[in-house]
């Protein structure tokens, strides 16, 4: 009687078991699949996000077209320094931990001059708000600050500012006579941010040539 039971026992175990491998070998499909939907959804949603992050908000280009009419810097480098820096100014607050101003991302000690007395370190400086913005001091400490608009305000946290500055920068680095890579990387000693400013600066010049041929061809 014992040896019967046992018997049965293993039998009913062994039944349990394959039942168990027979489901699991049904579900695992319908489980891949699922997690595949979920994946491919958020991928889907990663990307539509970063496609909107690319476009150019259409009130900045004459802005940076004007900038690279004074300065020699092609609007696209501009238009894609914007991006990378504050996504076309939609980061909030436009202020890094290191001290960085505005839409540009502009160090104090950048846009007033290096040589001011208070400029050290990182570039954050202890500039009085009365220098920061005045042109007049700006020029004398060879900063890269720009009154772009003829408010006689050299403003970081203005847009107009802010691209001219950064053209200017950009073009006495080098970028106005053709060597962008290194200008690039003048603006942040990164290379991982040279090839982000150039992903985009290369993918702004393809879209914009591609649209004028094909108004051209339209016509």
């Amino acid at each position: 009687m014992k040896k019967t039971s046992k018997k049965k026992h293993i039998k009913t175990n062994k039944q349990t078991t394959r039942s168990r491998i027979v489901l699991l070998m049904l579900f695992f499909p319908v489980l891949v699949l699922i997690f595949i939907g979920i994946y491919s959804n958020e991928k889907r949603d990663i990307q539509m996000d970063n496609s909107n992050k690319t476009l150019i908000p259409e009130e900045f280009i004459p802005i940076y077209k004007a900038a690279e009419k004074e300065y020699g810097v092609p609007w696209y480098l501009l238009a894609a320094h914007h991006r990378v820096e504050t996504i076309f100014s939609t980061m909030d607050p436009m202020l890094s931990p290191a001290g960085a101003e505005g839409p540009m991302q502009f160090m104090p000690c950048t846009f007033v001059g290096w040589s001011h007395p208070t400029c050290e370190g990182l570039g954050e400086g202890k500039i009085p708000d009365s220098e920061k913005m005045d042109p007049a001091v700006i020029k004398k400490y060879n900063g890269y600050g720009v009154d772009a608009n003829g408010d006689g305000i050299a403003d970081p946290w203005d847009i107009e500012d802010a691209i001219f500055s950064a053209a200017n920068y950009l073009a006495k680095n080098g970028a106005a006579e053709g060597e962008i890579r290194k200008a690039v990387f003048a603006y942040n000693h990164s290379d991982q941010y040279v090839e982000d400013v150039l992903y985009f600066a290369d993918l702004y010049k393809r879209e914009f040539y591609s649209k004028a041929s094909n108004l051209s061809s339209s016509k």
